[in-house]
């Protein structure tokens, strides 16, 4: 499951150089909630209850959420404003389960199995989100508008340009999700696999 909470923070400013944290930063936060079972079964109901929320009344077995700033540097000249430069900070988190409770060899092994197909498919969220900064930072690097003195049309634009490339990316999150949670799908294989007596 994802969370994706676009809080796009255009700052801008006039660069008189370039700075040395150029381009996109990712940064990356990992928090587990606790479950206790001793069967596929009841980690599973465990995780139903004590997931990350997803929805009013459901919980996620596990999510990725992430928020994205940008800082754009621009020059002016002769009354035009051009972005010289497009700073993006992605704040990445993953939430995962975690068995606190004693398990069996054989649990365990069905377990690790679980959790590995888990932190694929939420890692795959994180790789889309980083093609989602790359993308952008080469859509608005480089924007020019004439006759914008103030840059407002310029920083416009800018936040039209990180919309649509958001949009974009929110779509491809969803149709995987689809893919990943349908009837007979990967999410499905690897709960009941966990599940198997």
């Amino acid at each position: 499951m994802r969370l994706a909470v676009l809080t796009c923070l255009v700052a801008m400013g006039a660069l008189c150089a370039p700075q040395a944290s150029a381009g996109t930063r990712v940064l990356v936060q990992t928090h587990t909630y606790d479950i206790a079972g001793n069967s596929g079964a009841a980690l599973i109901e465990a995780m139903d209850s004590k997931g990350p929320k997803h929805g009013f009344m459901t919980h996620a077995i596990a999510q990725t959420a992430y928020t994205v700033d940008w800082e754009l540097g621009v020059v002016q000249d002769q009354g035009s404003c051009r972005i010289r430069q497009a700073n993006g900070t992605l704040n990445l988190t993953y939430t995962f389960p975690r068995v606190a409770s004693l398990v069996t060899p054989a649990l365990k092994k069905r377990w690790n199995q679980f959790f590995a197909g888990v932190r694929a498919h939420e890692e795959t969220h994180g790789r889309v989100a980083r093609e989602m900064m790359r993308v952008t930072e080469r859509s608005i690097t480089g924007i020019t508008v004439a006759d914008d003195p103030s840059c407002y049309k310029t920083r416009s634009e800018a936040r039209r340009r990180i919309q649509a490339a958001y949009a974009e990316y929110e779509a491809k999150q969803n149709a995987f999700d689809a893919r990943e949670h349908r009837d007979g799908g990967h999410v499905e294989h690897l709960i009941a696999a966990l599940m198997k007596p």
